[in-house]
């Protein structure tokens, strides 16, 4: 499917700016839009509203099989998504849900539940997917590949102003503490570990801002 359809798709650590890029992207080439990282995190709420234990492979890889999800494009870079019908955009970004999403995302059986469900997204005219292992593992041949990157620091910086927006009192501290621990999880994890493709474009968005990172990534896209 990846060879008929073009995909592009767009890797990289949390709070990078992947999400709201390839929102843009999506919305600038009248493609469709996979955010993988929400779908790793619809499930862990999925669970917690369900109660099932994260320890429990065999239930979690059920409830990936049957989540419901649609993501329906906005104006600019936002995105809402729902789960089963219910607008869980703002619900899935808290940091238990994204806590948990990296712990369930490690585990094998879930991550084949889901695979087969993400590369259905690429569909007529071509899809923009972002996530972890979009370019490495599910869409490894896809037209274009990019490695958004930004330092710890920077990353916990942007999640402080995103939740203190949102009136949350939070540490700045703790959060490059999380985001750290956060980045070794998923650098070493044995199954689909965090990194760039060989052939991926690597951009460090630490010092660029939205506008400047859409423009590269447009000025390196080849689909011909």
């Amino acid at each position: 499917m990846t060879k008929e359809i073009p995909v592009i798709t767009i890797d990289g650590p949390s709070g990078a700016g992947k999400g709201s890029v390839a929102a843009i992207i999506a919305e600038k080439l009248g493609w469709n839009l996979l955010d993988s990282g929400a779908i790793y995190r619809l499930l862990a709420l999925s669970a917690i509203k369900k109660n099932i234990d994260f320890e429990n492979s065999e239930l979690l890889t059920e409830e990936a099989k049957r989540l419901n999800v649609e993501f329906i494009p906005q104006k600019g870079s936002e995105i809402r998504i729902l789960l089963d019908g219910e607008d869980v955009t703002g619900e899935i970004r808290t940091e238990k849900c994204g806590n948990t999403a990296s712990k369930i995302a490690a585990i094998l059986p879930v991550r084949d539940a889901l695979l087969q469900r993400q590369r259905d997204f690429a569909k007529e005219p071509g899809l923009v997917a972002d996530g972890r292992d979009m370019g490495t593992v599910v869409f490894s041949s896809a037209a274009a590949k990019i490695f958004l990157t930004a330092s710890a620091e920077e990353r916990a910086k942007r999640r402080y102003k995103q939740l203190k927006q949102k009136e949350f009192n939070v540490n700045l501290a703790a959060l490059v503490k999380e985001i750290e621990e956060r980045d070794l999880r998923d650098t070493t994890r044995k199954v689909a570990p965090l990194k760039p493709a060989e052939d991926a474009i690597v951009i460090d968005s630490s010092n660029l801002d939205i506008d400047q990172v859409v423009q590269q990534i447009m000025q390196h896209i080849d689909l011909v």
